[in-house]
């Protein structure tokens, strides 16, 4: 094994895992940048039988469109493993709202997952006509306006529920960074006095989707990613084995401080996805 990998608690890694349930920005890639060992993970694990899953708290983009993403990088993805927070939202409302009659802020992804999963979402012409919304889902929405806002307001002080994709404060663009659904949340949440149901991470709720889908229990399946706040608290959440790879947000320096500040230690902790595969190879079946 790699002296770049260290376990933290050797218990949990008696055996490989059916199931691998990777974060994408900071631990596939960067931005527009894959990184080094990334591909190489996936086929590795895949050839070995371990199913490669990708969870993103981005809710604009389909999963066809993110395996498409991924597929330019050379990862082998397949759309079928891509869960997105908005299919995960879509599901949920599905099963807790199933007669919902939805108002929704967000982008393609978002409004094409609900469709999917048949919530009803009236057009402008509906909702001026005075349809009746019980739910109200929101996720990001960079073409957002004052007066959806006042929309969504109204809803939620009229008693519809609130579903929140992910709580992301701030989305990375470049060298910079846009306001996140999170901090969209905020404003409705300040606004209402209404906290929303959230779906990604680091809630549980999406994982335990990934794992329903996945068909497989949380010890056997391990959450690869390089966020404590995100990544590493929705594996705890789930009860998941986790992996920190220090490839995005933390490096060998601060990744203890940086976890202990989210409340979210890993079960191990790799350079990057070449540790992290021969962290997994080197164990047996069990």
């Amino acid at each position: 094994m790699s002296q770049q990998t260290e376990l933290l608690r050797e218990d949990v890694f008696a055996r490989r895992p059916r199931a691998v349930l990777l974060d994408l920005d900071g631990t596939l890639y960067r931005g527009e940048t894959p990184i080094e060992g990334a591909s190489g993970l996936v086929e590795a694990l895949e050839e070995a039988g371990i199913a490669c899953w990708y969870l993103t708290n981005n809710s604009t983009r389909t999963p066809e469109q993110v395996a498409e993403h991924l597929r330019g990088f050379g990862i082998p993805a397949e759309a079928g493993r891509v869960i997105t927070s908005a299919a995960a939202a879509a599901h949920y409302a599905k099963q807790r709202h199933p007669d919902a009659v939805a108002f929704v802020i967000g982008e393609h992804g978002l409004r094409s997952a609900l469709a999917q999963a048949g919530i009803a979402m009236p057009d402008e012409a509906e909702l001026a006509e005075g349809a009746k919304v019980n739910l109200v889902v929101q996720g990001l929405d960079r073409g957002l306006n004052y007066g959806q806002l006042t929309a969504a307001l109204g809803y939620l002080l009229s008693g519809a529920d609130y579903l929140l994709t992910n709580p992301d404060r701030r989305l990375p663009v470049g060298d910079g960074f846009l306001p996140g659904a999170g901090s969209l949340a905020a404003l409705l949440e300040t606004a209402s006095d209404i906290a929303p149901v959230v779906i990604g991470k680091p809630s549980g709720i999406m994982m335990r989707y990934a794992l329903d889908l996945a068909g497989i229990e949380a010890s056997e399946a391990w959450v690869v990613g390089d966020n404590p706040h995100t990544d590493l608290a929705a594996g705890l959440a789930a009860g998941c084995p986790t992996v920190l790879v220090l490839t995005g947000i933390c490096g060998p320096d601060d990744w203890r401080r940086r976890c202990e500040r989210a409340g979210a230690m890993p079960d191990a902790v790799c350079a990057g996805p070449d540790d992290v595969r021969a962290l997994i190879l080197r164990l047996g079946d069990g």
